[in-house]
């Protein structure tokens, strides 16, 4: 795995939200959610498509909050032009566990 410097690591604006709405999108090649986030006053709400159907039921998604990538640009993810990339890691079968805090922070806080 290569280095990189701790200038290129705060490029990358990692921000906490919380799901405000969530619903399927069977259009997906992959099963996956459509998942509108509240990132605070100074981000507003982003959109997003995320493959997490394995652990994840849209109902269970509201109200939860999530880390996402807020600087990359939109991406077209078939009808939905997803505006921030929500992390998560792989459990054992290689299925999307969402990652955020621990306890409830205020929206739009910067990882860090």
């Amino acid at each position: 795995m290569s280095q990189i410097a701790f200038d290129d690591f705060l490029k990358v604006d990692i921000r906490v939200g919380r799901v405000t709405r969530a619903e399927p999108y069977p259009e997906a090649r992959k099963p996956a959610i459509k998942l509108w986030i509240d990132f605070g006053p100074d981000l507003g709400e982003k959109k997003s498509s995320a493959q997490i159907t394995r652990h994840y039921t849209p109902e269970a998604l509201v109200g939860r909050q999530v880390l996402a990538v807020v600087n990359f640009p939109p991406r077209q993810i078939g009808k939905v032009m997803s505006e921030v990339l929500v992390l998560g890691v792989p459990d054992a079968d290689g299925e999307v566990v969402l990652i955020g805090p621990g306890h409830d922070v205020p929206e739009g806080g910067r990882l860090h």
